[in-house]
């Protein structure tokens, strides 16, 4: 039997923002993507989405998207050209780090009130604590390898099923999400950077799923 390609998880970060272009932490605000966010989200999906390509539909278990207009958005403008969409699910357990007092600001802003904050260690006072947001990710970390394995069983079974699952989120989540796979506290995000509308490919190594790994970073993102 032909061997069964192992199954991966497409982290996606939503298109460029105002806040996101000038910085400003971008939790609970619900802001529309710029027009050249949509632009260049929309360049993605020519590039990446379509059947015998890296996304390739036929693949897909399923799709969760964060519902913040900016996630939801890039989601239709990734995946629209397609004759049906994929399955996918709308769910704040895919929302961005809840910045509590600290939403809007810049980080020289909250330096000012907080000298020394790093949200990798001190989390954000009235949102959610670097535990909380730990377990939340954790929680869909759980979630998503038991779908892949659980499809993985059944291919190799019958050989039949799809084998790849996308996220549309934000960058804190993102970058939380990725050290969590492979096992990393969650202050190893500090060293990622995942840019809008870029794609992280999230896999295993030596065709093993005890050994989760990250493939690749900010794919076809235009890195600033």
């Amino acid at each position: 039997m032909t061997q069964r390609p192992m199954p991966r998880l497409f982290l996606i970060r939503h298109g460029e923002t105002e806040w996101s272009v000038n910085g400003r932490h971008t939790g609970r605000t619900d802001i529309p993507l710029t027009a050249k966010g949509e632009a260049e989200t929309a360049t993605r999906a020519k590039q990446l989405v379509g059947d015998g390509k890296i996304i390739d539909p036929k693949n897909l278990c399923t799709v969760y998207i964060s519902p913040r207009q900016r996630a939801h958005k890039t989601f239709h403008l990734l995946f629209d050209h397609l004759d049906k969409l994929p399955h996918h699910v709308i769910t704040e357990e895919v929302r961005e780090w809840d910045y509590g007092e600290y939403e809007g600001l810049l980080s020289g802003e909250i330096q000012a009130r907080n000298p020394g904050w790093a949200i990798w260690k001190d989390g954000c006072p009235g949102g959610e604590t670097t535990e909380e947001m730990c377990d939340r990710v954790d929680e869909v970390v759980a979630k998503t390898i038991l779908k892949v394995r659980e499809d993985h069983r059944k291919w190799l079974e019958n050989g039949e099923g799809s084998r790849d699952v996308v996220i549309v989120a934000h960058g804190h989540f993102n970058r939380v999400f990725i050290a969590r796979w492979i096992r990393f506290p969650l202050s190893l995000g500090t060293h990622f950077n995942v840019e809008p509308a870029g794609i992280a490919i999230l896999s295993y190594n030596h065709r093993n799923l005890d050994e989760p790994a990250l493939n690749a970073l900010n794919l076809y993102a235009h890195v600033n």
